[in-house]
């Protein structure tokens, strides 16, 4: 089990791999399709993770365990990995990356919903509340007018929030099912069933030229670093951590996916990006409970 001394490093690993990935995704895909791109992320991450399965566990007990969790690996194929990758992809062909990351950050709104509904031990209260609204005002900070582009950015943002309402049911999910699978099974089946369900497309959609080094080096650093060890840190967290801290990694994502962008692209950063990140990252502390800082998660799975 996992107290508080275990959860901030490993929420903060997951913030900064996953939103260095929105700058990845927005270079990788100036040269290959969202299908073809999320498809190699899928399939190279899937087959990274099988290898750490096999080696960990013998083939024979890798295979057993992926067979007799075919369901919940079909189901976060699905809403884990196949669906929100592409939509994201696809949101980043108009959007800039750190609008994408700001829209993410409605996941929790989603998880919340969701786990009230189907995770009794989930409840909310004032201080948790009063984060969340902290976090998403900070949100609204950050993302200031409305990104130019008109009806294409719109609904390449509107592409992001979908992708959001996936994560946040395949986070409730992904807690329930870890109470009974092994998080390193559940990671490595859910990347091959997201790969494969994109494969077909990601063929039709093939590049008609070899992409550049930058964007093949984006695609290895999103499938090696932002998809397979993510998955691993993420589903450790979820049994340790349960769904709705897991997602409180969304509100930090978009300062880590801002400062990424003034290191790397010389983008400016404002007074309302700094006023913005402050009330993130107090929504993150509040929305995480006071009981956070006593008490350990409750969850625990074989192994």
């Amino acid at each position: 089990m996992g107290g508080i001394r275990g959860f901030w490093p490993l929420l903060l690993i997951l913030a900064a791999t996953w939103g260095a990935s929105y700058l990845f995704i927005k270079v990788a895909v100036e040269d290959i399709d969202p299908a073809p791109l999320m498809a190699a992320r899928l399939l190279i991450a899937a087959a990274v993770l099988l290898g750490y399965l096999v080696v960990s566990t013998g083939l024979g007990v890798a295979v057993a365990e992926l067979r007799d969790a075919w369901r919940a690996v079909l189901v976060l194929g699905l809403l884990n990995a196949a669906l929100p990758y592409w939509l994201i992809a696809w949101g980043e062909q108009h959007v800039d990356s750190s609008v994408a990351a700001i829209a993410q950050s409605t996941v929790p709104i989603f998880n919340l919903v969701i786990a009230l509904r189907f995770l009794p031990s989930e409840r909310v209260t004032a201080t948790r509340v009063t984060g969340l609204a902290l976090g998403i005002l900070g949100v609204v900070v950050l993302a200031g007018l409305n990104p130019v582009g008109g009806w294409w950015a719109a609904a390449g943002t509107f592409a992001v929030v979908l992708a959001s309402i996936a994560y946040g049911g395949a986070g409730v999910y992904g807690q329930l099912r870890v109470r009974t699978v092994r998080g390193p099974v559940l990671a490595a089946g859910s990347m091959l069933v997201g790969g494969l369900v994109l494969l077909p497309f990601g063929l039709v959609q093939m590049p008609s030229q070899r992409p550049d080094a930058e964007a093949i080096a984006s695609l290895l650093a999103l499938a090696l670093a932002g998809t397979a060890m993510a998955q691993l840190v993420l589903y450790r967290m979820l049994r340790l951590h349960g769904s709705a801290r897991v997602s409180l990694t969304t509100y930090l994502i978009p300062a880590f996916a801002l400062v990424y962008g003034a290191l790397l692209l010389d983008e400016p950063v404002s007074l309302s990006v700094l006023a913005g990140l402050a009330l993130i990252l107090l929504g993150v502390a509040l929305a995480s409970g006071v009981r956070l800082l006593r008490r350990r998660a409750a969850v625990t799975v074989p192994g």
